[in-house]
């Protein structure tokens, strides 16, 4: 007898040996057991999840010789024939072959006739949404009238493609990507069964390469088998699949630990020799950033048999949570951006050295300035005159405009507005001093995280050794010993030498973070003053009964 493959031989027979789809299975037993029966059913989801499966179920349940039911026999004639492929009653039609509207035509014609041999002439049209526009208008009619004899279930991976006016005439069910779990349980039961010994290590990896589907699953371990002479194991299965083998990014991953540049280079340029998809390299880091942050905050829920788990929990305690956030977010942001660098490798590697750039030092703050003997300069910000430009809508057209720029008499705003002491410290060396600009101070440190504290903070009180800040009351929450250890080193490098920090809540909250605010309110006020008082805005309303768009007035 010749060899089948694992796909076909263990395809399910029965909604009870269906896996992964609970929801639909539980749906369609009660309308059958209830003869809730619709006339067309559409099953979508990706490949692999069991649509044609499913249908082929539905039609033995409607066609089975004990009468409509959930739990067909499979013993009868139709049930049989229906898992032979030969059932006359039951027409499958791959949509991506049959696309034009004569196919569909002769179709829907033999439709009208009785079935020959069952209850129900069932239609199975997989890839549905392949089908042209004129053959979606041919079936329209029969969907929207069809005889009480016939069935549609179709099948489809993009239902976006399918008109809305067939998707209101089916009854619609999503099939969901396999759990992983799923899948390595399901083939345990298969191997088991088939007398194959395995390592779990090696059903982690063939379902992590599955990506949700269970016939790409059972297809890989197919391979498995063969690759690894009638046993599936970790090793064999590592080299089977190649770049899934995720060792290189770990190797990436500790040369970030350790501040190593030339080692990040020296990677990525091996993963261009083996040919690998930088893209996919960046999803597979953002993927393994997640696995490592799940292992921090929940490390019980990292399987016991899951073949990195010691090197994810080893990992886990290296990083901390706010490099392992920010590294996360640079690579989702240069898989973004991948199409825009001038090629791959270039957008890998800026990655890796942004990673790198913004990775705090082992005190936890920033790298020191270029020049950390400069001194503070007192620069409370400027008020910079910029030009308005708005959108206006005109006779139905959108138009930008820009006027020009009128000389104000408003004054600037008082940016620092902090009360400042009779007599500052006087320097006695090349040692940068602060002189009260806190807001100043505040952007000369690279701090990360923390800035969001610094910016909140108040400036009390100074000398040569503290500083006195307050926080306002709605912000206190951002008071994380975290964040202070944080700004405290960060400040005590700047200036290379012990600075205390003293915090409390309250104060009048004229902070960096309100100033910017008022800042760019002014502005606003400003550019929309211009915009209003500009003779050619207002012949354009007076003239054209021209209007402002609301919200579009910013300042440039």
């Amino acid at each position: 007898m010749s060899y089948q493959v694992l796909a076909r031989k263990w395809r399910p027979k029965s909604f009870a040996t269906l896996v992964g789809q609970d929801h639909v299975v539980r749906a369609l037993s009660n309308a059958l057991e209830q003869k809730r029966l619709h006339h067309a059913y559409l099953f979508t989801g990706t490949r692999g999840v069991g649509k044609t499966t499913l249908a082929r179920i539905l039609a033995k349940s409607l066609n089975c010789e004990t009468g409509i039911t959930a739990q067909p026999c499979g013993v009868c004639n139709a049930c049989t024939e229906i898992d032979r492929g030969r059932f006359v009653d039951l027409i499958e039609v791959d949509a991506a072959s049959n696309t034009q509207v004569d196919a569909m035509r002769d179709l829907l014609d033999n439709a009208q006739y009785a079935p020959t041999a069952g209850r129900f002439k069932v239609y199975i049209i997989d890839e549905v949404h392949m089908l042209s526009k004129s053959a979606f208008n041919a079936m329209l009619k029969t969907l929207e009238e069809p005889p009480a004899h016939v069935k549609f279930i179709l099948a489809t991976t993009d239902p976006q493609k399918v008109p809305v006016t067939v998707l209101s005439r089916c009854l619609q069910f999503n099939l969901r990507q396999m759990a992983g779990s799923s899948i390595i349980s399901h083939l345990q039961n298969i191997l088991g069964q088939e007398h194959i010994p395995y390592e779990a290590a090696a059903l982690q990896l063939i379902a992590r390469a599955a990506d949700g589907s269970m016939r790409d699953a059972l297809s890989l371990t197919d391979q498995a088998i063969a690759y690894g002479g009638q046993t599936v194991n970790e090793a064999e299965v590592r080299s089977m699949l190649g770049a899934i083998d995720q060792s290189y990014l770990y190797q990436l991953l500790n040369a970030l630990l350790a501040s190593d540049g030339a080692s990040l280079i020296a990677q990525a340029k091996l993963m261009a020799e083996r040919s690998l998809s930088f893209e996919i390299a960046l999803n597979d880091l953002a993927q393994l950033l997640h696995q490592i942050a799940i292992a921090q905050a929940v490390p019980d829920s990292i399987a016991e048999d899951l073949p990195d788990r010691s090197v994810l929990l080893d990992l886990a305690k290296k990083i901390s949570a706010e490099n392992l956030q920010l590294y996360y977010q640079i690579a989702l942001l240069g898989r973004r951006d991948m199409g825009l660098a001038p090629d791959e490798f270039a957008g890998f590697t800026m990655s890796l050295l942004r990673m790198l750039a913004f990775t705090p030092n082992e005190a936890g703050s920033q790298k020191l300035p270029s020049n950390p003997q400069a001194s503070i300069v007192n620069n409370p910000a400027k008020t910079i005159l910029t030009s308005p430009a708005t959108v206006m809508q005109i006779a139905g057209q959108t138009e930008t405009y820009t006027p020009k720029q009128e000389p104000t008499d408003a004054p600037p705003i008082d940016a620092q507005n902090t009360e400042q002491p009779a007599e500052a410290p006087v320097a006695l060396s090349t040692t940068p001093q602060f002189n009260g600009n806190w807001r100043g101070l505040v952007d000369e440190l690279k701090l990360g995280l923390a800035r969001a504290l610094s910016q909140n903070c108040e400036l009390i009180a100074y000398d040569e050794n503290s500083i006195s800040l307050s926080v306002p009351e709605a912000q206190k929450h951002l008071l994380l010993p975290n964040y202070q250890e944080k700004l405290s080193s960060a400040i005590c490098q700047y200036f290379n030498k012990k600075i205390k920090l003293q915090f409390s809540i309250g104060g009048t909250g004229n902070t960096p973070a309100k100033q910017i605010s008022q800042e760019k309110a002014h502005a606003q006020t400003n550019a929309e003053s211009a915009i209003e008082d500009d003779r050619f805005v207002q012949a354009l309303i007076n003239e054209f009964d021209a209007s402002i768009i609301p919200n579009s007035i910013k300042p440039i």
